[in-house]
This record gives C-alpha cells, structure tokens and sequence, in this order.
C-alpha cells in the first residue's frame, strides 16, 4: 500500500526533506503535492506562512515486476529466485534456478511470453512507459551473439550468391539485432516484412 504524509516547513524544500527522511525514501520515489506556499510576513517578520505539503509514495515497479514474475512462476510450479535492477534501457529481471530450461522455452518462446505479460502488468495505466527485459542463464546475450553470427553469414551468402536472403521469423528484439549489426555492412541492407509473428528480416544487397 502506498504511503501518504502531510508536512510543514518553513520553505516547501523544508517540507519535502522532512517528509523524505520520515518515509526513508529518495526524491524519485515520490510524487509531491503543495497544499501552501511559504509566506514570509511584513519585513519578514511577521505574519510568517508556513510550507505545507503532501508526499506520496509511487508504486514500486520494481516490486511490482518481481511479485508478478514469481507468482507466475509459482503457477508453474517453477520455484525461482528473481532479482529487478534497472538497466539503460529501463528494467531487467534475472530469474535464476533450477529447471531454467522451462523457463526459457524453446527459442526463447516462454521467456518472451513472460517479458510481454510483465510488461503489461508494470505499465497498466502508467503514463511514462517503462520497459522491462526479462533475461535468465545469459540467454538473451548467447541468442544476441548467435543471431549477429547469423546476420553477417547470411550477408555473405547475400553478396555470394547475388540475391536477397529471407531470415526465418522473429520478434521485434531479434530483428533489432540483426538490423543492427549489419548496418556496419556498407555492401547491405535489411528491411523487415510481414506481419507478428511470422514477421521476417529480409538482407538485400545495395545496389
């Protein structure tokens, strides 16, 4: 449950400090409302006002991502450890324990089902959309390093053979990747096509 404190100071930075060290939280965590202003009376020394303000606790997404993932785990009957920290690109949740291979899926299918329902539930109704990669045994970096090995064969195979390559279908990240790693190839391009799921990367030669 979100906690609620109502401050006075004698300046609205007074006000919110005080309510800060009460709650033990940080300027981020909180969303703060100025019920009045400060005031200073006549020669600034009478009829002084008061600050008063009212400080909100934000919902902590990263509890929020953690609490879903492993209850949803728990539903299937997968007993994990789940840590959220934030990354450069929002958040990132590592799950971590036995039986990791259920949760990865085959080719990253379950992980991906999980990532997109996380997502979700943390963004429900927020309007600064935060998103959350959700990784476990190092799967997202063997699958980058594997599809950017993909990506430069299939360019030389494009530039041997003189014709256009069609990729087998990906989600959106993947097709990032492979986006990005050719694009320090000069002699190609890519383009995506299709339709999600069966969205495919295509690499063309540049003419």
């Amino acid at each position: 449950m979100m906690r609620v404190v109502e401050k006075n100071g004698r300046t609205v930075d007074e006000a919110i400090e005080l309510a800060l060290i009460e709650m033990d939280l940080t300027r981020e965590d909180v969303e703060v409302e100025i019920l009045e202003n400060d005031s200073k009376g006549f020669l600034g020394l009478f009829g002084t006002k008061e600050a008063k303000i009212r400080v909100t606790e934000k919902e902590n997404i990263h509890h929020l991502a953690k609490e879903f993932l492993e209850e949803t785990l728990e539903k299937m009957n997968i007993y994990a450890k789940v840590d959220v920290d934030h990354n450069e690109d929002g958040l990132f949740a590592t799950i971590s324990g036995d039986n990791m291979s259920l949760v990865i899926g085959r080719r990253g299918k379950t992980l991906d089902a999980l990532q997109y329902l996380s997502n979700l539930v943390i963004n429900k109704d927020r309007k600064d959309y935060v998103h959350l990669i959700i990784d476990s045994e190092d799967y997202r970096q063997k699958r980058k390093e594997s599809l950017e090995q993909l990506a430069i064969r299939m360019a030389e195979k494009a530039k041997r053979q003189r014709r256009d390559i069609i990729l087998n279908p990906m989600n959106s990240y993947e097709r990032r990747i492979v986006h990005s790693i050719l694009q320090k190839d000069s002699e190609v391009s890519t383009r995506s096509e299709g339709r999600d799921p069966y969205r495919k990367v295509i690499i063309f030669l540049n003419r």
